[in-house]
């Protein structure tokens, strides 16, 4: 058997490195060129990995490329792992695999079916989420199911929290399925039919809070899309803030609504990191504990309570 790897996420290098460890046959690795990877949210260091284990890695612009299908043509796999990739791939890229190429999706597959589906999980709310080892089809995050893991969301999770059980996940599924594939098995399952519409991309303009939504969902937004997503962010007269960390505060009952977006108040303590803004939601209120202004400056801790911003109305610039 001969394997191929394609990945460029952080989400794929426990895995690699599990499986380069274990002995896998790995001709080469394909990975997203270093300017655009730039670009993209959540990349991870393969160089190091692959001059550790003596793996060629084949920096690319783009998996359904002319480039990167020479390369795969090369490598001639039996099969390829996508795992942390950005792109679909398309037909003629999936058929340079001999048997097929394997990919990972941050969900419990048929649900959440799409684009940044951890991100989507947090915002909307829902109580767990899980991840999907499968075999890539022509259709969207549609192929047999390999095998699968569930963990719960907790409300002290955020984005990274939670990409650290994928990339978990990724190394353990792989690791199980390895015998198998040596073996000359290619084990899966058809998915469940569903109706549920495939997530749509999220881009950083999508970062935009709402101040008008409860605080469980502006705090909900705001772990969705921090480090190492471009961050939640909003305007104070004028000035565009990222928000990279929150506290839900609870919402005592009979208390007066007031404007949403407006700063409440310095929220202070001896312990730095409990320190920060109260900003009023539609219902309740959050509490920001770090933000980032234009010029790069990072308030948190003593610097953010120390700002005069009470009565102050955070909008959309």
């Amino acid at each position: 058997m001969r394997f191929a790897w394609v990945g460029f996420h952080a989400e794929g290098v426990p895995a690699l490195e599990a499986l380069l460890a274990a002995g896998a046959p790995i001709g080469g690795v394909l990975t997203l060129t270093p300017a655009l990877a730039a670009k993209r949210s959540g990349g991870g260091d393969y160089r190091a990995l692959c001059e550790r284990y003596r793996v060629p890695l084949h920096p690319v612009p783009d998996i359904n490329g002319p480039e990167a299908q020479a390369l795969l043509r090369t490598l001639q796999p039996d099969v390829a792992f996508v795992i942390g990739w950005h792109q679909i791939v398309r037909p003629e890229s999936l058929r340079l695999a001999r048997c097929g190429m394997i990919g990972a999706h941050a969900s419990l597959l048929p649900h959440n079916r799409g684009s940044a589906p951890i991100n989507w999980a947090i915002i909307n709310g829902e109580p767990k989420t899980g991840n999907t080892l499968f075999w890539l089809t022509e259709s969207v995050d549609a192929g047999n199911i390999i095998d699968q893991v569930a963990f719960a969301i907790t409300p002290y999770d955020t984005c990274a929290t939670l990409y650290h059980h994928v990339a978990t996940s990724n190394r353990d599924m792989l690791l199980r399925l390895l015998p198998c594939l040596l073996g000359g098995e290619s084990p899966g399952r058809p998915q469940p039919v569903t109706d549920e519409p495939v997530l749509r991309r999220r881009r950083p303009v999508d970062g935009l809070v709402d101040w008008s939504l409860t605080s469980r969902n502006t705090y909900d937004f705001i772990r969705a899309l921090t480090r190492p997503y471009p961050g939640a962010f909003s305007a104070l007269e004028g000035k565009t803030w990222k928000i990279w960390e929150a506290a839900l505060l609870a919402t005592p009952r009979g208390m007066a609504a007031p404007q949403a977006g407006e700063v409440l108040g310095p929220v202070i303590s001896p312990r730095a990191a409990a320190c920060g803004q109260a900003v009023a939601c539609g219902k309740g209120a959050v509490i920001l504990l770090e933000m980032e202004g234009e010029d790069g400056t990072v308030l948190s801790g003593r610097a953010l309570s120390d700002q005069p911003w009470t009565g102050r109305v955070f909008g959309r610039g």
